[in-house]
């Protein structure tokens, strides 16, 4: 059977987090609380090795931030889940059906669909990644989820449109902010990912996360989840975690992006210079 953390954690009702990696990362901490950690990756498959030692649960692979090539992916993804964490994958917009395909062929136990702002749009994400009746996903014969083994083509589909094509859909414009409830209804769509910085952006309130609009688009983003009985988080917000608290004990989020690979190596060197400079004259 597929192994998809995300699903696995909330159907306990547990977090299930995530960080980033873009180039090398390095994850401090450990995961007292039993909660699913991801990581956001934009290069070297030594982040995912870093990311399993530290305990996250999943990675977030952006290719809508980064030169990442669908073989680059691929090899993220595959080493992924020989370590036994999810890969989702951030493709770029408007990138066509067919980029989505390679994706899902390369490994990518879900898409994560950047600027989704209409009913129409969302259902397009659902229709690319679902097999037939639901969907016009191609089906091929050997795949990475299955470690390249012939697998009967009716389980590959039910295991594959089940758990291994989770679809998100980053909430970053006005426009989703309006039509959330109809977006979150859309059979298919089972993550509503409130994209903090591009979303502020939007609402001309840039990195003010005490504004009362960001705080309105979280309350939004929450209640369409739980009147649609999908699953939401937040992307993005990386330096307030009392934010982050509130919306997981609170408003229910179980999906979180921990930080990106360059932020906490950046951290790590800062640090390492400040000790370094403590040592000398």
């Amino acid at each position: 059977m597929l192994q998809n953390n995300l699903l696995q954690n909330v159907a306990q009702n547990r977090l299930c987090t995530v960080k980033i990696p873009q180039l090398s990362s390095y994850a401090p901490g450990t995961n007292p609380q039993n909660q699913a950690l991801g990581v956001k990756v934009v290069t070297g498959n030594e982040v995912v090795l870093l990311a399993r030692a530290a305990g996250y649960d999943s990675v977030f692979i952006d290719l809508e931030h980064s030169i990442f090539s669908v073989t680059d992916v691929s090899r993220l993804c595959s080493a992924s889940l020989l370590a036994g964490i999810t890969p989702f994958v951030r493709v770029p917009r408007q990138c066509g059906p067919g980029f989505v395909q390679r994706i899902l062929d390369g490994g990518a136990m879900g898409v994560i669909f950047p600027h989704v702002s209409t009913v129409e749009e969302a259902q397009q994400m659902v229709f690319c990644t679902k097999f037939p009746p639901r969907g016009n996903r191609s089906l091929t014969a050997a795949l990475p989820q299955f470690d390249f083994q012939r697998i009967a083509a009716t389980q590959v589909i039910q295991q594959l449109d089940a758990d291994g094509s989770t679809v998100f859909i980053l909430v970053e414009t006005r426009k989703c902010l309006d039509n959330l409830d109809a977006i979150a209804a859309v059979p298919g769509v089972d993550v509503l990912l409130l994209g903090a910085n591009d979303l502020s952006l939007e609402l001309g309130i840039l990195g003010e996360w005490d504004h009362h609009l960001f705080d309105s688009a979280l309350g939004a983003v929450a209640a369409a989840a739980q009147r649609a009985g999908k699953i939401w988080g937040i992307a993005g917000l990386y330096t307030r975690s009392d934010i982050c608290k509130r919306a997981v004990t609170e408003l229910g989020a179980r999906y979180l992006l921990g930080h990106y690979d360059l932020g906490l190596l950046a951290m790590g060197m800062n640090k390492n210079m400040e000790q370094l400079r403590d040592m000398g004259p």
